[in-house]
């Protein structure tokens, strides 16, 4: 009966062992972005702003592959904390531009070995197998970097 079925094995699908990835990631994360009351897509937003220092709302949804849904009330939570302002465009009102402030800076000194840490610990391929990989998800992803 699983033959007649096999588009729905399990094993057959790309899609899970990515969403299976993602969440051990996402858990390697964890017990070290916790502590500083962060969660992983906090944190990739402020690697965003650590690099870009000032963007707009689209713009950053575009990188991370994230909707303004999932973005505005992180950087309404982020504003509060003080870790960066939202103004709107003085040339179009309708774009909300983000600039990461002193204090969102800051934690990037808390953060920066955290990269090195999950290299070591979560996972069990190899720098090169490592760049492949990374090659092919943003293949799939669509983008070209």
């Amino acid at each position: 009966m699983a033959q007649e079925y096999e588009q729905l094995l399990l094993k057959n699908q790309l899609c899970f062992p990515m969403y299976a990835c993602g969440r051990k990631i996402v858990s390697a994360y964890t017990p070290y972005l916790k502590p500083l009351g962060l969660t992983y897509t906090q944190y990739v937003v402020l690697m965003v702003l650590w690099e870009k220092e000032s963007i707009n709302v689209g713009q950053l949804g575009r990188i991370l592959h994230l909707d303004a849904g999932t973005l505005t009330p992180l950087l309404k939570n982020f504003e509060k904390e003080g870790y960066v302002t939202r103004e709107r465009s003085k040339e179009d009102e309708r774009v909300t531009l983000i600039e990461i402030t002193e204090k969102g800076n800051s934690l990037k000194e808390e953060c920066k070995d955290i990269p090195f840490k999950i290299s070591k610990e979560a996972s069990s391929i190899d720098e090169k197998e490592s760049k492949e990989l990374y090659k092919l998800l943003y293949k799939f992803l669509g983008d070209r970097s």
